[in-house]
């Protein structure tokens, strides 16, 4: 792989150093990162076929996607420091490499273990694509206009994941699941070579290669990511802490986080530097970014499983439903991204996170007849309001981060958006099992024999099934079992309802936190400083391979 990377780099030219044009470094890096993120949803529907066609349960299959998710998470914090010790050139097309070679060896897997190791290799490669891609774009383009350049990182971001299922679920029913891995192939030797062409290191980022390797907090990092991802992916399953190994897990979880803290604190080369958090705006955009992917993924699972199981969707139609949030963040993404600059971002964050709030609420109001169009709006409106949250959200957290630490900051804002999600996922779905159980056993104290309305109910469902051909006892049998099928249904539903509230919820609790991020306008200040002017004249003649002012 090095060869091959070696013989591609030498393609680039001094000349290919210059005016390179920041929306083609954009596509350049955004194809990978589009691919990544679609990985981390694509494969959820096809987990189904995957078992049946490698003979395994369907537990067994949920690890393609948990092992995915684990080796992403580790790798995710400690991009920028690999950016900085190999280079984020190297880094990222390495990256990008192993990525596409990882998707063609799972494709080609002929067992559940086989594509299980090669899902870790591939959430290793593509851990490192999302930060590395957003702080190039911070780069590629001036401070003016991070709206725009937030605006195509955010299009991918928010996008990918809404897309997956539907594409996952079409490629699946028409040709095999080992075709939603061979996709990724094409992409990423089409984005191999534009970054080959385009993309560069800038010259602070090539002084800066050394320093000492951070085996430990590279270990306790893996421990305590790895063993939070397994806990959240695992814990509703095994019923959480009433299951040994999920404390096993919780333990080298705290254990391991609490170790690693330490120690990145007290060692001079940490593998992520924490102290980014010391910036007040760096951290509360932390903060508010996780609850955006707490409420965005949780969502996503929550709303196709509403579709499929109460309204009787289709795989494909459930899928097909969550478009228009597609839809609302195109929309949006590119208008909200060239008015960021102008205007205060943290009114286009109270905006985004209030109609996020209130597409929660509209989502609340469904009921076991919702139509289409009762799906359709809130998801319009919900897209729009992602772009409202994620654009200036990302551009007010990066705009006091000094370029050097660029590639840090941004692997502990893409990471936090993921433990987020992972959240969101594992404390929606236990809420909506436990409170479904509650419900039921609260409309179950309302259904008493001999009740007239009882009564009436069940005769009307015994003669149903006597018309159908049933005998009478068979009939009276089938009567009661329709009966409590409908309390099961009514008890989902409320569990749904309920769960779409707590989401809105979140989105209130944090619009109070508006007020402690920083505006990025702010830091540019109407003039530079003679002294200023005369120190980027010297960093531009020092650094001809810098993409910032391009």
């Amino acid at each position: 792989m090095t060869a091959i990377l070696c013989d591609i780099t030498a393609m680039t030219t001094a000349e290919s150093r210059t005016q390179v044009n920041p929306w083609i470094v954009t596509i350049a890096v955004m194809l990978a990162t589009f691919m990544e993120v679609l990985d981390t949803t694509v494969v959820n529907v096809s987990i189904p076929h995957i078992s049946g066609n490698l003979s395994a349960t369907y537990e067994e299959g949920t690890w393609v996607v948990t092992s995915y998710l684990v080796a992403n998470a580790i790798v995710l914090p400690m991009s920028g420091w690999l950016a900085s010790y190999f280079g984020r050139r190297k880094m990222l097309m390495s990256c990008v490499a192993a990525f596409s070679i990882a998707s063609l060896l799972c494709g080609m897997a002929t067992s559940l273990t086989q594509l299980i190791i090669f899902r870790v290799l591939q959430g290793l490669a593509g851990g490192g694509l999302q930060p590395l891609s957003q702080a190039i774009l911070l780069e590629t383009f001036p401070k003016e206009k991070h709206g725009q350049a937030m605006a195509a990182y955010g299009l991918g971001i928010i996008v990918a994941p809404i897309v997956g299922p539907t594409l996952g679920g079409w490629i699946t029913d028409n040709y095999t699941w080992r075709w939603i891995f061979y996709l990724n192939i094409p992409v990423g030797i089409f984005s191999l070579m534009m970054m080959a062409r385009f993309v560069h290191d800038p010259a602070y980022l090539q002084r800066k290669r050394g320093g000492g390797v951070d085996l430990w907090g590279i270990g306790l990092l893996a421990l305590g990511l790895g063993s939070l991802q397994i806990l959240l992916d695992t814990g509703q399953r095994k019923d959480w802490l009433g299951s040994r190994d999920i404390r096993i897990e919780a333990f080298c979880c705290i254990a391991g986080l609490l170790a690693f803290v330490i120690r990145e604190m007290m060692v001079e080369h940490p593998i992520v530097d924490l102290r980014s958090l010391k910036d007040r705006s760096f951290a509360v955009g932390v903060l508010l970014m996780s609850s955006v992917g707490f409420c965005l993924y949780a969502s996503l699972v929550l709303l196709p499983q509403y579709l499929e199981t109460l309204l009787n969707y289709p795989s494909m139609q459930a899928g097909l439903a969550l478009s228009p949030r597609g839809l609302g963040s195109f929309a949006l993404t590119f208008v909200i991204g060239a008015i960021a600059s102008r205007v205060d971002v943290r009114k286009l964050l109270v905006l985004g996170f209030l109609v996020g709030a209130g597409t929660m609420f509209m989502l609340a109001g469904l009921n076991l007849n919702a139509g289409y169009w009762d799906i359709f709006w809130p998801q319009v409106l919900q897209g729009g309001a992602m772009a409202c949250m994620f654009i200036p959200l990302s551009a007010s957290a990066m705009s006091h981060v000094p370029r050097e630490k660029m590639g840090n900051a941004t692997s502990i804002f893409n990471l936090m958006r993921n433990i987020g999600g992972s959240v969101g996922i594992a404390v929606m779905t236990t809420l909506l099992a436990r409170r479904q159980q509650f419900h039921q056993s609260r409309l179950v104290e309302h259904i008493l024999p001999g009740q007239p309305h009882v009564s009436t109910i069940l005769h009307q469902f015994t003669s149903y099934f006597i018309l159908k051909g049933s005998d009478p006892v068979t009939a009276s049998h089938r009567a009661y079992a329709a009966m409590y099928g409908q309390v099961q249904q009514q008890a989902a539903m409320l569990s749904f309802v309920e769960a779409f509230k707590v989401m809105g919820m979140v989105f209130l609790v944090m619009i109070p936190l508006m007020v402690l991020l920083k505006d990025p306008k702010k830091n540019r200040g109407p003039k530079a400083a003679p002294s200023q002017h005369k120190a980027a004249e010297q960093t531009s003649e020092e650094a001809p391979t810098e993409l910032v002012h391009m």
